[in-house]
């Protein structure tokens, strides 16, 4: 899913998981859930690699 939203916003918010498809699948609560703390280094680091 990260994938193909990428592939048309090139960019990753928070927000965004709170939207279709992400929410069907837990959205923000579900990514917390995996990477905890480190869920917005996470996302930081993604829009990095994107940006470059």
């Amino acid at each position: 899913m990260v994938r193909d939203h990428i592939a048309t916003s090139i960019h990753l918010d928070r927000d965004d998981l709170d939207m279709a498809p992400f929410d069907a699948k837990g959205g923000l609560g579900k990514m917390h859930q995996l990477f905890g703390v480190g869920m917005d280094d996470v996302i930081n680091e993604l829009n990095e690699a994107l940006a470059a």
